[in-house]
């Protein structure tokens, strides 16, 4: 399994730059993983769009969404250039109808349900999922391959459940929206010793910093996680790549 990070700041995308957006690749099978403020442009500095074979999204919100109409412009228009339309499906929760019913578009790309207490099949991955804490529905997600596994925590404030759900996970990809000294919760955002805390509690092999915050220094956040987590912790940055083969 190969990851590779598009977009990861949180809010709104910084200079040149995206929100949210993870690539995960498997046996030649693509997965887009959130589709935040310009992760389609930075995404085809890595693959063409026609190459996308699939996009996840854990909640509306516009810094995870916003980035789906351009891919759905993009796909339909794909057709007239190329002689023919690739049907890209998008997977999302329907807990907000209104948001869901926008994700099917035309023959470009199709929403499908899918059911946060059920498993998921995509390709080679099997998806389950985890309800956050956050304002707006949201859901974590944790991707197997059968060889590895990525937990992704999308947006939430700290909850004990994220241990047991990231249990001996290769990857953490967890929010840090905010430095060890401040409290995230009445925003449904995690700081740098929470995701820290879950990484340990967990077992997990790495930590990836994402959904970052545009004040303080950057480098801050991974300290202040090395002070509870012993395992590797890096910040996620345009064209991070993660790979287990």
């Amino acid at each position: 399994m190969n990851l590779k990070v598009i977009g990861y700041w949180g809010g709104f995308p910084g200079v040149n730059e995206a929100t949210s957006g993870y690539l995960v690749e498997s046996n030649g099978f693509r997965l887009l993983v959130d589709c935040g403020s310009a992760v389609l442009s930075k995404l085809q500095e890595t693959i063409a769009i026609d190459d996308l074979d699939a996009v996840i999204l854990s909640h509306y919100h516009h810094d995870h969404v916003a980035d789906i109409g351009p891919l759905q412009y993009a796909s339909y228009v794909s057709s007239f250039i190329k002689g023919f339309q690739k049907n890209i499906p998008i997977y999302a929760h329907t807990l907000e109808r209104e948001e869901f019913e926008k994700l099917t578009y035309k023959n470009a790309t199709t929403g499908i349900e899918y059911y946060p207490n059920q498993s998921l099949t995509i390709g080679p991955f099997t998806i389950t999922f985890l309800r956050t804490i956050h304002p707006a529905p949201c859901f974590a997600m944790r991707i197997t391959d059968q060889q590895s596994t990525i937990v992704y925590t999308a947006d939430s404030s700290f909850q004990e459940a994220f241990i047991p759900f990231t249990k001996g996970a290769d990857l953490l990809i967890a929010e840090s929206s905010f430095y060890g000294n401040q409290n995230g919760t009445n925003a449904g955002h995690m700081n740098s010793k929470e995701a820290a805390s879950i990484a340990k509690g967990a077992g997990v092999k790495q930590l990836l910093l994402t959904h970052l915050p545009h004040f303080g220094e950057h480098d801050q956040l991974v300290k202040e996680a090395k002070e509870l987590y012993s395992g590797i912790v890096v910040l996620a940055s345009s064209g991070y790549e993660w790979s287990i083969k």
